[in-house]
């Protein structure tokens, strides 16, 4: 069954321990380290370069500080499973709508 935390040290502890690391999509990554930009660091996502059907080619890894300063200023939670690397970074409001039953909410 799914979980679902913005908790930033059970976040790391359950990538790192799935060989998880943090990253952004590259192509919305900001090549000149201009942290002021509106958009921020860009897409998150969680990498896991050690599985065997990960295609990483445009991810780019970056630190967890910067990681957990986007993931709050875009108010985000992970949904993950605790015995699989499957994960998925939703919207806090998504994650409050369907532990309150809405199994189909999602940002719009």
């Amino acid at each position: 069954m799914a979980k679902t935390t913005t908790d930033h040290d059970e976040i790391r502890r359950w990538a790192e321990s799935h060989g998880g690391k943090p990253a952004v999509v590259r192509s919305t990554h900001d090549e000149d380290g201009d942290k002021n930009r509106k958009t921020g660091v860009g897409l998150l996502r969680l990498m896991f370069p050690k599985a065997r059907q990960s295609d990483h080619g445009e991810l780019e890894e970056i630190d967890w500080n910067e990681f957990f300063q986007q993931f709050e200023d875009s108010k985000l939670a992970l949904l993950y499973e605790e015995g699989s690397n499957f994960n998925k970074l939703i919207g806090r409001d998504t994650a409050e709508k369907r532990e309150h039953g809405d199994h189909k909410a999602a940002r719009h």
